[in-house]
């Protein structure tokens, strides 16, 4: 599996972006599909998720009320909607595949891809 993010950048406080993810591969369906993100000096934190059979979604409480992930199953797609934007939200935006996530807040991660940098100025 091949992932490509997109649609980082700089924003002001309270402005919103959405980041896209584009996966590629054979059994791209059968995956789980989040984001992560990681700010300097601090640990990759998991963000959100989305299962493409069921539909199936995850958001941390961080970002809830904010964030939103959502998948376009016949582009393989994923987009991280992410409304009234932070300063603390400033990090290296990563997309994720997993072959056994079941929804929760746990996620094994089988694949990243490159990361799209998200600088929110206040």
């Amino acid at each position: 599996v091949q992932l490509q993010a997109s649609g980082g950048g700089l924003v002001r406080r309270g402005d919103s972006l959405r980041l896209s993810c584009a996966a590629s591969g054979r059994t791209v369906s059968a995956y789980g599909m989040g984001w992560f993100r990681q700010a300097p000096g601090k640990e990759r934190e998991f963000v959100a998720a989305i299962r493409w059979s069921g539909g199936s979604t995850f958001v941390a409480d961080s970002v809830k009320g904010r964030f939103t992930i959502s998948g376009a199953n016949a582009k393989n797609t994923v987009y991280l909607q992410m409304n009234s934007l932070k300063p603390e939200d400033t990090a290296v935006y990563y997309c994720a595949a997993s072959r056994s996530w079941t929804g929760s807040s746990g996620f094994a991660t089988d694949y990243w891809g490159q990361g799209t940098q998200v600088t929110v100025s206040s």
